[in-house]
């Protein structure tokens, strides 16, 4: 199989020769072989497994997104990615990311807020006069 990782902005691998995938759904994870039935699948926010010959098993850490598995070609189109070899990596990985997230979601808040109360200020004050 061909398996491709697509983020909104780039492709984040393009494997070939791929032997087997482990995908994480809502209702649980499964797995496609080569002579699979074509399908699509909603992911939920998890490890996609797939293995190779030359590298063995890998791991991707996934957002939310969808998979397409159309003869050999399996397409998966989610937010935001990381790879790594291990799972520890992985694990520290998401935990840095899922901290700067926080931080931005934060600082997005913080000036929502500031928007909001301009506006209902001005509205205020529109509505005196």
């Amino acid at each position: 199989m061909n398996l491709k990782v697509l983020l909104p902005f780039k492709v984040f691998a393009d494997k070939h020769d791929v032997l087997r995938i482990v995908a994480v759904t809502s209702e649980g994870a499964f797995g496609l072989l080569p002579r699979r039935r074509d399908c699509v699948a909603s992911l939920s926010a998890g490890i996609l497994v797939y293995e190779t010959a030359a590298e063995g098993e890998c791991y991707i850490a996934v957002d939310e997104g969808v998979l397409v598995k159309t003869g050999g070609n399996v397409q998966v189109s989610v937010r935001n990615a990381i790879a790594g070899m291990s799972l520890e990596y992985l694990r520290a990985a998401i935990e840095t990311e899922f901290e700067q997230l926080d931080e931005q979601e934060q600082k997005v808040r913080t000036v929502l807020a500031k928007i909001e109360s301009g506006l209902i200020h001005h509205l205020v004050e529109f509505h005196h006069d």
